[in-house]
């Protein structure tokens, strides 16, 4: 209702991206309308913008390894156990993928990084030297082949009817376990805690992260469910 505020929607607006990821969205009586349906909530709520809100999720992987180095398979399954890394959300005290909002004109490539380094390093905190240091090491990481698990509107509980959050989920996966071993995880920025977590479908995290953990054990093969249940698709 700010006079002198005339968004555009479904386009590239200025800096702010208005456009889905999903396509176009309808606009009533000037408020974008939830592609998906009603929420029971009208307005903008929580979310900073009316509309889709970008995020992005970087999901860091690396393989469980014993000792010796060798990888750990799941002893029903036979499968390698995969882990990633994982922030307790100061906001909710759920456990979640680090990630957050893609800034005005920023690439979601540097959002991911960004928002890696900011939660799960505390990047924030750190010397010039220090931060430096921390972007040589997670160069090699984050300009391999990387795999975007998802992109799209998600589920979330801030979403309103005319106001939602959409991401991108991208999985970087250190194979040998070299680069992420060597960075020291420290909670920061909206993260209380930090840490390494075993993947399996036990795992309880916030609104839709578990489907693109799963994702992600899928495309390495890695272990998922002890129940291998009927095979049936998606």
């Amino acid at each position: 209702s700010d006079k002198g505020f005339f968004p555009k929607f479904n386009e590239r607006d200025g800096e702010v991206e208005r456009k889905s990821l999903n396509g176009l969205y309808m606009v009533e009586n000037g408020r974008p309308r939830n592609p998906v349906g009603r929420t029971g909530l009208t307005g903008r709520g929580l979310l900073g913008r009316w509309g889709p809100n970008h995020a992005a999720d970087p999901v860091v992987t690396r393989w469980k390894r014993d000792a010796s180095g060798n990888k750990v398979a799941h002893p029903v399954t036979g499968k390698n156990i995969l882990q990633f890394v994982a922030i307790k959300r100061r906001d909710c005290g759920e456990w979640a993928i680090p990630g957050g909002m893609v800034d005005p004109g920023e690439k979601i490539s540097a959002t991911l990084r960004r928002e890696f380094q900011e939660e799960a390093l505390n990047s924030l905190d750190k010397s010039p030297e220090e931060k430096a240091k921390l972007e040589k090491q997670l160069h090699n990481l984050f300009s391999q082949d990387h795999f975007v698990v998802y992109r799209g509107y998600v589920d979330d509980p801030r979403n309103t009817d005319n106001a939602w959050m959409e991401t991108e989920a991208v999985n970087y996966h250190d194979e040998t376990g070299e680069t992420m071993d060597n960075l020291p995880l420290e909670a920061g920025d909206d993260a209380g805690a930090v840490k390494w977590v075993d993947i399996s479908e036990k795992l309880e995290l916030y609104a839709s992260h578990s489907y693109f953990i799963k994702l992600v054990t899928e495309k390495w093969g890695a272990h998922w469910s002890e129940d291998p249940g009927p095979e049936c698709p998606e």
